[in-house]
């Protein structure tokens, strides 16, 4: 399965919408242009919507923690929606749970970034 992604706005909120396999190469390089850009334009805030992510390999998962700390560090806020049962074992397996922020509905996860 190919990867895709697709960003839109919701106020001041990016919403990176992802489906197939985040993985080393071209899944890593998209997502990290991707939010290089919008933090180019000044955005702050975003939610990474995993809801249709079949698998995480350990690039994937890499590049989630650094766009986290490139976000936080200035002074912005990354939120993750709609994790798979895989991805949610991951994270939890790598003790990222206690990192990031999760949500199981959209509404919920824009409130949180108010």
């Amino acid at each position: 399965m190919s990867f895709s992604l697709k960003t839109r706005k919701v106020g001041a909120v990016v919403i990176v919408d992802m489906s197939g396999r985040l993985m080393s190469g071209e899944p890593v390089q998209s997502l990290r242009a991707a939010v290089r850009q919008a933090a180019d334009e000044g955005s702050i805030k975003f939610i990474f919507n995993l809801g249709d992510v079949s698998h995480i390999d350990s690039s994937g998962l890499g590049e989630l923690i650094t766009c986290y700390t490139t976000i936080r560090g200035r002074n912005g806020d990354v939120k993750l929606l709609k994790l798979t049962a895989k991805a949610k074992d991951l994270l939890q397996m790598t003790k990222l749970l206690t990192v990031f922020e999760c949500f199981d509905d959209e509404q919920l996860a824009l409130n949180s970034m108010k």
